[in-house]
């Protein structure tokens, strides 16, 4: 009997060991990892100029505390808020806790309450990022919950126009939903987004955890529609698997995050920043992106080519290399994937994820689309 909490439905499978785009499991089989641990590993596993920035750091010094000057916290800042609007950063462990730290940084500069979010959002599991989560489910047996947020629906601007008010601190949003089923809303909407910001003194947040840090084609997903956030959190791709999250925001929020306001242990500390530095100094450079965009914009429309013959197949979407198939039956062509060595994970109920590492080779990408093809060949009859 395990001694763990029994919070994850596991698989029956461990993964002993990882190389680049492949993972190994307990019996040595090898699977081809379009997972990335959730959007995680974006450079692979065991990269080794990520490996050689760990180990370099682990024989200096691993923590301080944030009582310290943190030179490697000051490059990576510099290196984050380059080629954005925004100038500050503030490190911590992972996306909820960017979130919480968005929300209240939201909330203490406004001096106001109400926070707008999305039907079908995730945000995280702590009390305020569930809170902020557009998911019932996530939600459940928990009571009470902060009562601040209005969940609208996703790409409705009539709601939002309804809603969005001088009592209003902050718009939350993904750009592209990710556990919520990879939904992009019409252009217009992010225009009118910005736009209602603007008029009602409205922060725009939002939640780049899953899109950031070259995902979708760009460092952040929100240049992609033209938008200019108040605030943007990260986490998952920063630290290629290494525990960092992060918020950056405008020069102006930082009255309200002085001294004794927010705070974390264990938040950008050397190994972890050190970490983060090795993956930017590779994710962050135009011709990696436009890799990336070439590669997820060939992907999808390899993958629209060929499941369009399938009745169950209602959709494929997606930016860059976060891409999502909404079928029927996406849990079960899901585990027959798993079995012909291809490893991805669900967005909502009925679509399979594609997140595989961003520096993918071509050759592992048709590799993938065959997979995909024969799962679909053995699950349903084509349409002739």
């Amino acid at each position: 009997m395990s001694a763990l909490f029994p919070t994850y439905k596991r698989k029956q499978i461990q993964l002993k060991k990882g190389n680049g785009s492949y993972v190994y499991d307990q019996d040595n089989k090898k699977y081809l990892d379009f997972t990335s641990g959730i959007a995680v590993t974006s450079l692979g596993h065991c990269h080794p100029e990520v490996v050689a920035a760990l180990q370099k750091q682990s024989d200096c010094i691993w923590h301080t505390s944030n009582l310290f000057e943190i030179q490697q916290q000051e490059q990576l800042a510099l290196t984050l808020v380059k080629h954005t609007q925004l100038d500050l950063a503030f490190f911590c462990n992972s996306g909820a806790e960017a979130n919480e730290a968005a929300i209240k940084l939201a909330k203490k500069f406004t001096k106001k309450n109400k926070i707008i979010t999305f039907n079908d959002s995730f945000h995280g599991r702590t009390f305020g990022s569930m809170s902020a989560t557009g998911q019932q489910k996530i939600k459940e047996g928990y009571g009470p919950l902060v009562s601040t947020f209005i969940h609208l629906p996703w790409n409705d601007i009539e709601q939002l126009k309804k809603q969005a008010d001088n009592d209003t601190a902050a718009i939350m949003m993904e750009v592209i939903q990710g556990e919520g089923g990879i939904k992009i809303a019409d252009l217009d909407f992010y225009k009118e987004v910005q736009e209602i910001c603007e008029k009602n003194d409205i922060l725009l947040v939002i939640d780049e955890v899953q899109t950031g840090i070259g995902r979708t084609g760009k460092r952040y997903a929100y240049e992609h529609f033209g938008l200019d956030p108040d605030i943007i959190t990260l986490a998952k791709g920063l630290g290629n698997g290494f525990p960092i999250g992060a918020i950056l925001g405008k020069r102006k929020l930082a009255e309200a995050f002085g001294p004794g306001s927010h705070g974390t242990t264990f938040g950008g500390n050397p190994l972890a920043c050190a970490v983060s530095q090795s993956v930017l100094n590779i994710i962050f450079h135009d011709e990696f992106l436009n890799e990336v965009e070439r590669k997820g914009k060939n992907f999808k429309e390899q993958l629209e080519k060929h499941l369009i013959k399938f009745p169950s197949v209602k959709e494929i979407r997606g930016e860059g290399l976060l891409i999502g198939i909404e079928c029927e039956n996406a849990g079960e062509l899901i585990i027959n994937l798993e079995k012909k060595g291809l490893l991805t994970v669900p967005a909502g109920e009925h679509v399979i994820r594609l997140l595989p590492p961003l520096n993918v080779t071509d050759e592992e990408l048709s590799l993938a689309l065959n997979t995909i093809q024969r799962a679909f060949n053995n699950k349903y009859e084509t349409v002739t």
